[in-house]
């Protein structure tokens, strides 16, 4: 049985899909990108600041299913340019302080609405 997951403290999925999945005691994030949950616009500030506005889309959508960060097992990064690599990581690092999940990190050749990074990750309670 899966059950949808939703909080307005993350933008609203911007297609036909759910910001999460929850299947037993799994979690399974849509991919967030950083848009700002109020207006529903990609934040202005380059890489640092929208990889910082995904993390903190991800933390909410991880408190509405009852988590934290200490429960995700695995991400999958996607960024539009490898060479900001080192930047999302410092951002990445600062929400995973100890016992980091598993990673993929790619370089794609573009990402919904021009933004930059996008995140999704699967998390278990």
């Amino acid at each position: 049985m899966k059950n949808i997951v939703k909080t307005d403290k993350a933008p609203a999925a911007i297609g036909p899909y759910s910001q999460a999945v929850m299947v037993g005691d799994f979690l399974y994030t849509s991919g967030q990108i950083g848009l700002d949950p109020v207006t529903g616009q990609l934040v202005e500030g380059g890489i640092e600041a929208q990889a910082e506005r995904v993390m903190e889309n991800l933390k909410a959508i991880l408190e509405a299913a009852g988590m934290s960060f200490e429960n995700v097992i695995k991400t999958q990064v996607f960024i539009t340019n490898m060479g900001d690599f080192g930047k999302v990581n410092e951002v990445y690092g600062r929400y995973f302080k100890g016992n980091p999940p598993a990673r993929s990190c790619v370089e794609v050749s573009a990402l919904p609405r021009g933004a930059l990074i996008e995140i999704e990750l699967i998390a278990h309670k």
